[in-house]
């Protein structure tokens, strides 16, 4: 039995919650992963699993084992970050995963720039809005909007982005202007299905925050279609005010319900916590911190 295979696979199982999730993340068969926890139980001469739930549940001394096995993958992917040269000098494939609405225009110009002064360094960006989990996906960094749970990651905050209401001058002097967040719901609105609850829109009202339904006739997947909706007239969008300040000087859209506006929401960069951070995701660090601060217009770190 290869036990480091076994543990791997164990861990795989517990952190995803089922054999069968273990299965798909690993892309091994379910009758594998299976038989490779039964062999360390047998093993071990002990019951880790408790199989009989809908989600797996471990016993008193698989919650003990379970936690020696991270000691222990961690302390063999440090050694290989080692060997690999990781601690001595910038070099190796880079992971970062970005939201759509910020990797495009900023990070990947960011990342391209910093890959030609570090040509020992590859990269791979995933630009995705889903929210990825760091371990498991083996992400070295990530772009992250919002506030941030407590967790084991270390987070830097690089920008603020206003969530901010606009429509068309066309669409105003047809449908008129709301007064107030309640006036949306006889407003034609757009919607962006990237967000949870997306006629759902949060709005200051004093010191309080106010939750309006607005009416959407017109449900888009990425924040650029929400944005050229509204510019040919669609109806009323909320969009970060990063990607239509331009709009605004323009006046091609017009910036409503201002003073009802949330407070802005964090940009940062987030990466797990570890004993040594690689030379390659430090370089990162150090090269796109101050750049996405400049282009987001972050002055107060």
């Amino acid at each position: 039995m290869d036990r480091l295979e076994g543990m791997t696979i164990l861990l795989a199982a517990v952190d995803t919650g089922s054999l069968s999730a273990a299965s798909r993340q690993l892309r091994i068969p379910l009758a594998t992963v299976s038989r490779r926890v039964s062999e360390l139980e047998e093993h071990l001469h002990i019951r880790l699993l408790l199989r009989g739930t809908r989600k797996l549940t471990l016993t008193d001394a698989g919650r003990d084992y379970v936690a020696s096995c991270r000691r222990i993958i961690e302390d063999i992917q440090e050694a290989e970050r080692t060997a690999a040269g990781e601690y001595r000098a910038p070099q190796g494939e880079l992971m970062i995963s970005a939201p759509r609405v910020i990797g495009p225009n900023h990070v990947v110009p960011i990342l391209v720039e910093f890959l030609q002064m570090y040509p020992d360094i590859s990269a791979r960006l995933q630009v995705s809005d889903r929210v990825s989990n760091l371990l498991e996906e083996h992400i070295d960094l990530a772009v992250r909007l919002g506030a941030l749970p407590d967790s084991d990651l270390v987070a830097t905050r690089v920008g603020l982005f206003s969530r901010v209401v606009c429509a068309s001058p066309a669409y105003i002097k047809s449908h008129g202007i709301p007064k107030k967040p309640e006036d949306l719901t006889s407003h034609d609105c757009i919607t962006y299905e990237g967000y949870s609850a997306a006629d759902r829109w949060e709005f200051r009202s004093g010191q309080a925050s106010q939750i309006v339904q607005v009416s959407s006739r017109l449900t888009v997947n990425s924040s650029e279609a929400a944005v050229a909706a509204a510019i040919t007239g669609g109806g009323i969008a909320r969009i970060l005010s990063h990607q239509v300040d331009a709009l605004f000087n323009s006046k091609a859209l017009v910036r409503l319900l201002e003073s009802f506006e949330p407070s802005p929401t964090p940009v940062s960069l987030v990466y797990p916590r570890q004993r040594q951070v690689p030379l390659k995701l430090r370089a990162f660090l150090d090269f796109a911190t101050p750049r996405l601060r400049e282009r987001l217009g972050y002055k107060n770190p």
